[in-house]
């Protein structure tokens, strides 16, 4: 990931500057959480940027829908991924906030149920993608599937190995059916997830947010970093690439994530579909009226 070091990057667009190199391996102990490799260089201006791009998202977001309604099959995924406390629940509030809520569809994927567990770990994700002209957002995805099931050993490993191969074949599939499909790896240190649970304790207001397994989990840090290494680099590929997003700056997460998302959309460049009707004729009966 280019700018891994801290220096902002110049030129080229944020896409090109946070996405995992193809073929490569990840060492996420090299990435710093609280740099800022391209974009705005302070919180201030974070913010500024970030509110900026609010009205360019929603226009691309009504393109979208509108062109949908002409049979365009095009939509989008925001697939979140991270430790806990690491943003995906902030993200969801400051960045698809953005948008219009009617045309987004988020999922927030928590531990499957007896039920879903008799079924393809892909099952229930199939049934949570979005429509076609929907901006899709999954809140930790099937991707659990390959890390929390790795650092837990809750499938044998042959056929976690398996599942790597499969979730390729799935984001192949869905990209060929017109999505566009944006994973972002939310990169936060052990010292700032330590800092951010603390808050939670000391504030009885973010009790319901706290789970005292949190705890536990944190030591099965290093096991849960080489499980998301492995995701990275196995499950980065041109239909889906992967893009580090370091986010111990919560200003700085928001922003990257809503110029990723604004990239993509203007690289889908949806288009208002044009009237099958006589504009004039229609102008001239209404006024008539």
């Amino acid at each position: 990931m280019g700018g891994a070091g801290g220096a902002r990057a110049e030129g080229g667009g944020v896409r090109e500057v946070l996405r995992v190199p193809l073929g490569e391996g990840v060492d996420l102990g090299g990435i710093d959480p609280r740099a800022i490799p391209v974009g705005p260089a302070d919180k201030a201006a974070g913010l500024a940027a970030t509110a900026e791009l609010g009205g360019r998202l929603a226009a691309l977001q009504e393109r979208l829908y509108a062109a949908s309604t002409a049979g365009d099959r095009r939509r989008l995924l925001l697939v979140l991924q991270g430790m806990d406390t690491s943003g995906k629940g902030g993200t969801v509030k400051h960045v698809i906030g953005l948008f219009n809520p009617s045309g987004c569809r988020i999922q927030a994927f928590k531990a499957p149920t007896p039920g879903e567990l008799g079924h393809p770990f892909l099952w229930r994700v199939r049934k949570a993608l979005p429509q076609p002209g929907e901006i899709g957002i999954f809140d930790r995805s099937h991707y659990e599937d390959v890390l929390i099931a790795r650092v837990r050993e809750l499938v044998p490993r042959s056929q976690l190995g398996r599942r790597y191969a499969q979730i390729n074949r799935f984001e192949e599939s869905l990209a060929a059916d017109g999505v566009t499909i944006v994973k972002v790896f939310l990169h936060i240190s052990y010292e700032e997830q330590r800092k951010r649970l603390l808050e939670r304790l000391d504030n009885p207001d973010k009790h319901w947010k706290f789970n005292a397994g949190d705890i536990e989990e944190r030591g099965a840090w290093p096991a849960y970093r080489t499980a998301y290494e492995l995701a990275l680099e196995r499950c980065a590929g041109e239909a889906a690439p992967w893009f580090i997003v370091p986010a111990d700056r919560k200003w700085y997460r928001n922003w990257a994530i809503s110029k990723l998302l604004l990239e993509h959309l203007e690289a889908i460049d949806p288009q208002y579909p044009r009237g099958d009707f006589d504009v004039e004729e229609c102008r001239r009966q209404l006024l008539a009226t």
